[in-house]
Formats: C-alpha cells, sequence, structure tokens
C-alpha cells in the first residue's frame, strides 16, 4: 500500500480521493502552517513526498526537500490544483508505477 505525504495547505480538500485514484492508499499531511513542522520528521512509511507549493515556507521546503534525499524518496513540487498535482505525480510512466506498486 504505497503513501504519500502532502507538505502545505490547511486542508487537502477531496485530494485524499483523488490521490488514492491513482494509487495512493495512504495519505499524510503536515500542513506546514507553524514553526515547529520544521522539526518533523518524514514518517518511515511513506514512499513519495509531494509538496503544494503555494502554501509553504521556503525554510519547510528546504528541511522536506533534505529529508527526502537523505531517506532517498521521490519528491514532486506542485500548486494545490489538482491537474497540477496529477501532472507533477504521473509526468512519466516511472512515476505512475511507483504510485501504483509503492516503492517497497
Amino acid at each position: 500500500m504505497p503513501a504519500i505525504l502532502v507538505v502545505g495547505a490547511d486542508h487537502l480538500g477531496n485530494m485524499p480521493e483523488q490521490l488514492a485514484s491513482i494509487g495512493f492508499n495512504e495519505v499524510v499531511h503536515m500542513s506546514g502552517r507553524k514553526c515547529q513542522s520544521v522539526r518533523r520528521s518524514i514518517p518511515e512509511k511513506v514512499d513519495a513526498v509531494l509538496v503544494l507549493t503555494d502554501y509553504i515556507n521556503h525554510n519547510l521546503t528546504k528541511v522536506i526537500k533534505q529529508q527526502a534525499k537523505e531517506q532517498d524518496l521521490p519528491i514532486f513540487y506542485a500548486k494545490r490544483a489538482w491537474c497540477s498535482v496529477q501532472k507533477a505525480l504521473c509526468s512519466c510512466a516511472q512515476d505512475c508505477e511507483l504510485a501504483r506498486n509503492g516503492k517497497h
């Protein structure tokens, strides 16, 4: 069961259902609104990271990018609009394959 960490935005609305439609069965959300978010780490069960660029501060983006690199996780950047998210996640067959099969 592939899981994705979504960083940014206060509320995801129907994004978890839309992410499930492309294969991500579990969605972990970190709003990034509070300063303490920088201290949180990426959960081990996550297979990919999605950063919503229009709802996150630069410092948290830098920290998440570094953590994803250290954990060898794919990281995607998109605006909150679903068309932008879908384009970022399914930009190539390999990325969509990750969503279907999970990293492990």
